[in-house]
């Protein structure tokens, strides 16, 4: 069979695989980056974001993909939310959850409530059968784009996944939801011969994914540092260590060692999901971390002579001016390589959405008129401290970055859109939540 894999803007890991799974059932797949499906193919759109459930363009790829005739299935982080996924896309099923091994009966034998992880509507009513087994961590090479090499994600062709689950429970991330909180490594052999299959297919640098890297191997929440160790010396010797990156790690699970092993395989970075430099803020989202232990990881990166960037999250519902000045005071006490500032966005099936929803709009900071320093700006409470605290951070890199015309309104221009998409994404959240 003919099948497109639809990834808006860049191959996700997850469409690769995806396309790797349904090439080695014997399938012929496409994957395209660009909203775009040849009549007759199969279309299976890989969404990883709302609000791709909110494009038109992908809106407009499915309905017409569909009075064609075509077949679509909607699979990705967006299934958490199947009823959302049928009521805005209205394709022919959604994959849920972990789809490996779903999508390849779904294709092969078509939409039946006798298929788990699927969900589809019967009429008006919305059918989600019962949930499959967690996919195997065993599986084929990645369907690898020939193109692989000219996308950059955060400086990186792809991200690999060396594992899945994380021992968080941040009420903002989907990670610990989708995959669960235990943690399930691949063989360490499995990994590198992916690494070679990247390398010879253009990629320039790979980035360790699975939420927290040096989980990878860890066991009942135990962390095993030499496992990852092994993983990265492994990459490093395939990609050369200038071209490998292992940035997102939780300030709770790094050690001497696994610093050592950044700085001698990587390209030196650490990127931590700080957030706040507010205890009570932090604790509203579980991070499970203080600011004390915050400093403390920052200070024992700096002993390995490594790079740290950290992400910082605004507008959290109930966060309040005294918890933003707090974060500001954080950055500057700080001073980190890079930092990346975003407003809450909640994402379906996590307990910010619920949170969300639960929030009246006059006390949400998405929604709330801002009335300090910026209100010539027309900008919402959300919207003003992300556009401060992005020009807030320049001022404390160790070299300072002047805050140009060009500069200020990027900055600004990026809050207004994180503050547009926010907005969206949560009244679609709440329609569904009241249907």
């Amino acid at each position: 069979m003919d099948i497109t894999i639809f990834s808006p803007g860049i191959y996700t890991y997850g469409a690769m695989l995806i396309g790797g799974v349904l090439r080695d059932a014997g399938h012929r797949v496409t994957l395209t980056r660009t909203p775009a499906a040849p009549a007759g193919s199969l279309l299976l759109a890989s969404l990883f974001s709302t609000q791709h459930l909110l494009d038109p363009a992908v809106q407009d790829l499915i309905r017409t993909h569909r009075e064609r005739g075509g077949t679509v299935y909607v699979g990705g982080p967006v299934s958490a939310a199947p009823e959302i996924v049928l009521g805005e896309l209205a394709p022919d099923a959604v994959v849920v959850g972990e789809g490996e091994e779903t999508v390849v009966r779904l294709v092969e034998e078509g939409v039946s409530d006798a298929l788990p992880g699927i969900a589809f509507l019967d009429g008006d009513r919305v059918v989600v059968t019962p949930p499959a087994p967690p996919a195997s961590i065993d599986r084929p090479l990645p369907q690898i784009p020939e193109d692989i090499g000219s996308q950059s994600i955060r400086g990186a062709s792809a991200y690999i996944e060396t594992h899945r689950g994380c021992i968080g429970g941040c009420t903002f991330c989907q990670v610990p939801r989708f995959f669960g909180r235990r943690v399930r490594s691949r063989p360490l052999a499995s990994i590198i011969e992916e690494v070679k299959a990247f390398a010879a297919c253009g990629a320039t640098r790979l980035s360790v994914s699975g939420g927290t890297g040096s989980l990878y191997g860890s066991h009942d929440g135990e962390m095993d540092p030499e496992a990852f160790i092994a993983l990265l010396r492994g990459m490093a010797g395939v990609m050369g260590p200038r071209n490998v990156s292992s940035p997102d790690i939780r300030v709770d699970c790094i050690t001497d060692e696994v610093l050592d092993a950044i700085r001698q395989y990587t390209i030196g970075w650490v990127f931590f999901g700080i957030e706040s430099g507010s205890d009570r803020v932090l604790r509203m989202m579980g991070k499970g971390a203080t600011v004390r232990e915050v400093e403390e990881a920052v200070e024992r990166c700096r002993e390995h002579n490594l790079n740290v960037a950290g992400s910082f999250i605004v507008g959290y519902p109930g966060e309040t001016e005294r918890d933003y000045e707090a974060t500001k005071d954080l950055i500057a006490g700080l001073c980190l390589d890079d930092v990346f500032v975003s407003s809450a966005e909640p994402i379906p099936g996590t307990p910010l959405a619920d949170l969300a929803v639960r929030t009246p709009r006059e006390k949400n900071p998405a929604f709330v008129p801002h009335t300090g320093e910026y209100r010539p700006l027309d900008l919402t409470e959300s919207e003003a401290r992300c556009f401060d605290l992005m020009m807030h951070a320049d001022m404390y890199r160790p070299q300072i970055r002047l805050v140009t015309d060009e500069i200020y309104s990027a900055y600004l221009a990026e809050a207004k859109k994180q503050g547009r998409d926010i907005r969206a994404a949560t009244d679609l959240i709440l329609r569904y939540a009241r249907a």
